[in-house]
């Protein structure tokens, strides 16, 4: 395996540690906003120059060279390969831009300290391929969610129950595979743990409780990222026979469809945001269940779409939020005039989430559904009209915020100098990435073409082992005819 030419990865993993370290023992909030945002912006900085630095390998997968100069060379420890690489700057980005959004108004109540923890647990998961590796930072991942909605003084209990069920199922289904009696069972178990994580109906109330509970940016950075995607893809995909992938197919696609109807009648912004989240996860999965390259290619690029759409499209809720409280979504707001900038980029995420021409989500999206038609051809119905519900629901939630009679403000709605930035940058890559997708595209077929080759190594045994049972049963039976012919 290929060497980077720095240690990126070990330092995006450690530099936001460090930070909070820091942040913990700092007084002033301000001082502390702007620590953090020096910290996480340093963060992107790491994640990038791994991104970029692998791309001039043109290799599958590389490593960071600290760990073998160190004697503690690991082969799926702090690596990066095709699937990962553009999974860490978004990741870093989601949460430099959290962060730097956060008003002044608001950084008594928004833990700083909580989120570095949690981007630095982000960025080891992504960096990392061990399966028990996996398994201890998506536990851990659980934890700061949790403490946030207890420094609220609200029950976590729910979330606890949920959380607790996904850790015991995937460190007990884990330490099933692999064995020679229960194995298929642990990939069951496992399966069952990256659904929960995913928030698959029935089993995503743990979401909608976390976005009614905890702050709205640390929901956001709880599930944006989608990391119950990511344990699908490197614990479940490569051993799960054909049953489980279907099983994931058919629980994913009535959840898209399900969250989408339910984001239509949610009188509440938060909840509205849930559904539309759980619906596009959903499709994303649908998509890697088909494991074939277009279907693959295309649920890949939807992650990274949905990363950047609806992340920003969840930043602008949040930020109308910062200045109205929370939004219900009986009535209209009339806030376009008070906040013009806020508004257009609220309506381009939203279409840009559920592949409006020209946008990011485009591309994705019309590969999912192709790859989708070529293997399932209802599969690829039910993906197009969960797309159909969601547009409805966003345009329907943009006219309740944005349109009707004209509010008047009693303080400056207007946006903060971190926010334009956030918009600029968002929506050049939304429109970026729509009007000239090939490179994602490229970088996303080549992962897939990876995860292929890896459950096709994986599963050759099993495959061979079903091939010989097959001809021995075959032979059996002509060995029967035989006997019955004389």
């Amino acid at each position: 395996m290929q060497s980077l030419h720095f240690p990126w990865l070990e330092l995006a993993t450690f530099v936001p540690l460090v930070g909070a370290i820091v942040v913990s023992r700092i007084d002033d909030f301000d001082s502390v906003r702007r620590t953090s945002i020096i910290v996480s912006a340093a963060t992107l900085f790491l994640a990038i120059g791994a991104w970029f630095d692998f791309a001039t390998l043109h290799a599958f997968e590389a490593h960071d060279p600290w760990l073998e100069s160190f004697g503690l060379y690991h082969a799926d420890l702090f690596v990066v390969d095709e699937l990962s690489a553009p999974l860490l700057p978004l990741g870093a980005m989601l949460y430099l831009a959290t962060i730097a959004t956060t008003l002044r108004t608001k950084v008594r109540r928004f833990s700083f300290v909580s989120t570095l923890v949690s981007e630095s647990i982000l960025m080891a998961l992504l960096s990392c391929r061990a399966p028990w590796g996996i398994v201890v930072l998506l536990s851990l991942a659980t934890i700061p969610p949790a403490l946030e909605i207890q420094r609220r003084g609200r029950s976590a209990r729910l979330y606890w129950v949920y959380m607790g069920l996904f850790v015991v199922c995937l460190t007990g289904g884990q330490s099933m595979i692999g064995t020679e009696d229960f194995s298929s069972i642990g990939v069951l178990v496992v399966t069952l743990a990256a659904l929960l994580r995913s928030g698959v109906f029935p089993l995503h109330g743990w979401i909608t409780e976390l976005f009614e509970r905890a702050g709205f940016g640390t929901a956001l950075l709880a599930v944006i990222p989608m990391t119950g995607a990511y344990a699908v893809v490197r614990l479940v995909l490569p051993v799960a026979p054909a049953w489980g992938m279907q099983g994931i197919a058919i629980v994913s696609l009535a959840t898209a469809v399900y969250a989408a109807g339910m984001a239509l009648v949610q009188h509440e912004a938060r909840r509205f945001f849930c559904f539309v989240f759980l619906s596009h996860a959903s499709l994303v999965l649908v998509g890697l269940e088909m494991v074939t390259p277009i279907g693959l290619t295309g649920a890949l690029y939807v992650w990274l779409s949905v990363g950047i759409s609806l992340g920003g499209f969840g930043l602008a809720l949040r930020c109308i939020e910062a200045r109205t409280g929370r939004l219900s979504l009986d009535g209209y707001h009339g806030l376009s005039q008070l906040t013009p900038l806020i508004s257009g980029f609220f309506l381009l995420s939203g279409l840009a989430s559920v592949g409006f021409p020209g946008t990011v989500g485009f591309v994705g999206a019309e590969l999912l559904v192709e790859g989708a038609v070529d293997v399932y051809p209802l599969i690829g119905l039910s993906v197009v009209i969960a797309a159909m519900l969601n547009g409805i629901a966003v345009v329907q939630a943009y006219f309740r915020v944005f349109t009707g009679v004209r509010r008047e403000a009693t303080a400056t709605m207007g946006c903060r100098p971190s926010e334009r930035v956030l918009i600029i940058v968002l929506s050049a890559m939304m429109l970026g990435g729509g009007l000239y997708p090939q490179p994602g595209v490229a970088s996303r077929y080549h992962a897939a073409e990876e995860i292929i080759m890896l459950r096709s190594d994986l599963r050759a045994p099993d495959e061979a082992e079903e091939a010989e049972e097959a001809d021995a049963h075959h032979a059996a039976a002509e060995k029967q005819v035989t006997v019955e012919l004389d």
